[in-house]
């Protein structure tokens, strides 16, 4: 049997582009090689602090994040992703210039979701920071206008350590922001489901999900389904019956 070479790696379909941080990251956190069930290969942008892309959204930053794109298709991905839900702002021109599936941000799930829900029902987002969330940023995202939007922003310890990207994070105070932001939006009747805009609120999914009682929607739900199309399940073949 001949097979076939030609890339670098293999066994890594999903390339996932990270902005350059220094803050903790935990298990579930997407920058946790051990979050997910498969394997998946990073590429830093750096200079792309988390300041820098959420609240300067800088569009010279495009370029960095083109580049790095290309090296990790080099490389051998098929599809990329990023870890920063703010790069939705980034979403045509990433998947124009690298020529592979991308999916830039969970908050592209948002009118995908809204189709699951009875008439009267539809997602919110949780975001990292509402006052940096824009119209662009959801547009870009085709997310419909009027989508209820909540945010960690007010609270003690998740927002702070993120943008900053400080070395260290109090966890289980991150985690009551999470809730305590998740509680807010699910005040909201008409709320059905949450989407969750930042990458870094996986961890917090399952305790979000108790505290509000509604589905929730994340980045890993996301790249799990995508990997899912750039690397079909195999079945084993029917065996034929004997006549």
């Amino acid at each position: 049997m001949r097979v076939k070479g030609g890339k670098p790696l293999y066994g890594a379909s999903v390339g996932i582009l990270m902005l350059d941080a220094q803050f903790p990251r935990i298990l579930g956190d997407m920058g946790n090689a051990g979050t997910w069930p498969f394997p998946v290969h990073y590429k830093i942008v750096r200079k792309a602090s988390p300041d820098r892309v959420v609240r300067g959204q800088e569009k010279n930053m495009l370029d960095n994040f083109i580049d790095a794109g290309r090296e990790l298709i080099a490389d051998g991905v098929e599809g990329i992703t990023t870890n920063c839900g703010f790069l939705a702002l980034y979403q045509n021109e990433l998947s124009e210039a690298l020529k592979v599936p991308v999916a830039s941000s969970s908050l592209m799930q948002v009118s995908m979701v809204n189709s699951l829900l009875p008439a009267n029902k539809r997602a919110g987002i949780l975001t990292i920071s509402a006052t940096s969330l824009t119209a662009a940023h959801l547009l870009a995202a085709n997310v419909p206008d009027n989508t209820p939007i909540a945010s960690t922003e007010g609270g003690a310890e998740f927002t702070r350590a993120i943008l900053d990207s400080e070395p260290e994070m109090d966890i289980n105070a991150a985690r009551a922001d999470n809730i305590n932001a998740a509680k807010a939006l699910a005040a909201d009747p008409s709320i059905g489901a949450i989407i969750l805009e930042c990458t870094n609120m996986v961890p917090y999914a399952a305790d979000i999900r108790a505290a509000t009682s509604l589905p929730v929607f994340s980045i890993y739900n996301f790249i799990v389904w995508f990997q899912a199309s750039l690397v079909p399940r195999t079945f084993p073949k029917p065996h034929q019956e004997e006549g």
